[in-house]
């Protein structure tokens, strides 16, 4: 439940001129700057000060008013494929009841009975309007995190980074490694020493050879 709001905050917005009669409209147009973690954090989000454009709808109903409205602003983060960093245009829209305390008084038919915690659980999502004057920020939180990718790319095709030396993949196409199969680096190593073993008997056994025929020409 919201108390104590300060109209001075940009996030609070005033239902006076609504008269609190129904069907009454009212649009806004304001520019905020964004709060700090708005967004998915570590992953991607708007940065803090950065501008947030919105876009209001506040309608009059028996209940309260109906908030209806689209944000934009730009949000940055990092590929989650190649960790380049990355901006991304942002658009969420969002619509909201923000109810009157009283409500049920002026005349909107009352819920069917239902247990405690279920009423608890209901009353506890509700959001309501503190004296002609109702925060958006929840609201606005809850659409940016909803409108963000859980997996941001810098693009849909990014192909990444080497999982063997860590090189981004999308500087350097023809990057490759040539496979070399574990089954037959064992023998390949074998064949190289038994190659270098028969090397050395044949190098070392001539000279007996060659000091013996020339003993006998003697």
């Amino acid at each position: 439940m919201n108390t104590h709001l300060d109209h001075r905050n940009p996030f609070v917005f005033d239902t006076h001129e609504l008269g609190r009669r129904p069907g009454a409209l009212q649009r806004l147009t304001r520019t905020i700057d964004a709060p700090a973690d708005l967004g998915i954090q570590g992953v991607i989000g708007v940065p803090e000060g950065a501008p947030v454009e919105l876009e209001l709808r506040l309608e009059s109903v028996m209940e309260g008013v109906l908030v209806t409205g689209t944000a934009r602003a730009q949000a940055e983060g990092e590929c989650v494929r190649c960790l380049e960093p990355l901006e991304q245009s942002l658009t969420a829209d969002f619509q909201e009841m923000f109810s009157y305390h009283d409500a049920d008084d002026r005349g909107r038919a009352k819920a069917e009975p239902a247990d405690d915690a279920g009423e608890s659980t209901d009353s506890e999502d509700m959001l309501f309007i503190e004296d002609g004057l109702f925060d958006l920020e929840p609201v606005l939180r809850d659409a940016v995190v909803l409108a963000l990718p859980m997996q941001p790319v810098c693009q849909d095709d990014c192909p990444g980074l080497c999982s063997q030396c860590g090189v981004r993949l999308a500087d350097d196409p023809d990057h490759h490694h040539d496979a070399v199969d574990i089954r037959w680096a064992a023998l390949q190593g074998l064949a190289g020493s038994s190659g270098d073993g028969e090397k050395d008997e044949l190098s070392g056994g001539a000279l007996p050879s060659a000091h013996a025929d020339e003993k006998q020409e003697k």
